[in-house]
């Protein structure tokens, strides 16, 4: 007499089989999502760079894809050069390329072979502070700090390079640099002070 059963050979195969399948299928997606990165996404490839930061030599390899900050602060140590927004947008990154300014995050490393790049570190004489840096401080141009070595570097470009007749030129050419802290009237005042100097 044959027992009436609800789990089957049959059952039992499909399950089995579903399990299996369920079993291998993140593997095989894995496999499947690596090989269309490898197609869509080239290879790193590393140059040997030579670069001159704050009047010393640095030779090293670097993904052809590294901003100038990301070489600054990860392969060379040189964190005085902060990561705002990555987008070129806050100033807080900004240094000095052969004495111009420029976004460090929008700058590939490449770029800057053969050139002098200045970072705020690279901006006393020794112990002497600059005089920028001691109108920052002397005139409360910071709060929390965290954009003040964009804010300096900005700074010194936009004496060097004479926007700072009005209050009106300042706050214009400044006006890539943000500080979310709202120091802008000590920056202003400081700028103006390295000017009158």
């Amino acid at each position: 007499m044959k027992k009436n059963s609800n789990f089957s050979r049959r059952l039992f195969l499909k399950t089995t089989g579903a399990l299996t399948l369920l079993a291998t299928l993140p593997a095989s997606l894995k496999a499947a999502y690596l090989q269309v990165k490898q197609f869509i996404v080239p290879a790193k490839r590393t140059v040997p760079l030579t670069l001159q930061v704050n009047k010393k030599a640095y030779t090293l390899d670097s993904d052809t894809r590294t901003t100038l900050l990301d070489l600054l602060r990860e392969n060379l140590g040189l964190t005085g050069t902060k990561k705002g927004c990555d987008h070129g947008q806050c100033g807080a990154c900004t240094v000095h390329v052969d004495g111009v300014r420029v976004l460090s995050c929008l700058t590939l490393s490449a770029s800057t072979v053969g050139k002098e790049v200045t970072t705020i570190e690279g901006i006393a004489d020794g112990e002497q502070l600059h005089p920028m840096q001691e109108a920052f401080i002397a005139c409360d141009g910071f709060q929390c700090g965290y954009c003040t070595p964009g804010q300096i570097m900005s700074a010194i470009a936009c004496v060097k390079e004479g926007h700072t007749h009005s209050v009106e030129e300042i706050k214009e050419f400044m006006s890539g640099n943000l500080c979310r802290c709202g120091a802008y009237n000590g920056i202003v005042e400081s700028i103006q002070k390295v000017a009158q100097s």
